[in-house]
């Protein structure tokens, strides 16, 4: 048996980044001012400090607390609060403080609520494109337990992008998702493929335990699904408590993904050690746009 210690959570020498604690002073202000989270934070994203200093970021609405536990996810799975009503107002007023015109917007899940929260992501578009109306927005939603009435309401919502993200391939999805599921996720996405004009974006993790040939199957997949964004990443592990590093992926298989999903017609592929589902966001939107 291995027996786990801190030092299996030190990063690998090129995945470290040098911090800039006040670059990141200024947006983290701006959030804690306004009773905002991000997930840039809770989810320990080694991307932040680059983000905050480049004044983006991303929203993390109707709390942090989230009603499922996924294994690989820092943030906290705990009864949530009630809903706050002047969030929307709260992110469109943090959004243009910080100067933004395209706004990456995300949640916790909230199962206990009657419709999941999907009226509450469409309070906050609407708030934002009402102060911001010339902004662009990109949203990772929760799975809404695949009901097609409440996708309808997010997808008719004023949003550019909407995200969904797999996560893993689909024989390790189960194990590192316990309380969502494989073919909820795949119907969502085609869903949003079938019944909308808007840029489908997903995004998955390596390291966890995946082979190479594992994730081309699932960039397949993805293709099939109607899918046009997808992000891949490097699996980081935020506490012992969480799902092990299984591998490192180096460059050359993170290029062979990038490689195969332009030979199968997939519009755009970001993949790399740091890659997040956010990650450069705005420069994936612009490019499907050129």
């Amino acid at each position: 048996m291995v027996i786990a210690s801190k030092s299996d959570l030190r990063l690998a020498p090129h995945l470290r980044r040098k911090l800039s604690y006040s670059a990141q002073r200024q947006v983290k202000n701006i959030m804690r001012d306004n009773r905002l989270a991000t997930v840039c934070e809770e989810a320990r994203c080694p991307n932040m400090s680059e983000c905050f200093s480049h004044n983006t970021a991303t929203f993390m609405i109707m709390g942090d607390r989230c009603t499922r536990r996924c294994h690989f996810c820092s943030v906290q799975t705990k009864k949530p609060l009630a809903l706050d009503p002047n969030e929307p107002r709260a992110v469109a007023r943090a959004a243009s403080l910080m100067g933004l015109d395209y706004i990456v917007i995300t949640s916790v899940d909230r199962d206990e609520l009657p419709d999941l929260g999907a009226q509450h992501f469409v309070n906050v578009v609407s708030e934002v494109k009402n102060q911001l109306p010339h902004a662009e927005i990109e949203l990772l939603t929760p799975d809404f337990k695949g009901r097609h009435e409440l996708l309808d309401q997010v997808l008719r919502s004023a949003i550019s992008v909407f995200g969904h993200n797999i996560e893993s391939v689909s024989r390790l999805y189960k194990s590192l998702r316990p309380q969502s599921d494989f073919l909820t996720t795949c119907g969502v996405l085609r869903y949003a493929g079938l019944n909308s004009s808007k840029i489908i974006k997903s995004g998955l993790m390596v390291g966890v335990g995946e082979r190479d040939e594992e994730v081309l199957e699932t960039l397949d997949l993805l293709y099939d699904l109607g899918v046009h964004i997808v992000t891949i990443g490097q699996y980081l592990r935020p506490s012992l408590k969480h799902w092990p590093v299984d591998r490192y992926v180096n460059d050359e298989s993170f290029l062979k993904f990038v490689s195969h999903g332009k030979k199968i017609g997939l519009r755009h592929v970001y993949a790399g050690a740091l890659v997040r589902s956010s990650y450069h966001a705005r420069e994936a939107h612009d490019y499907l746009c050129l």
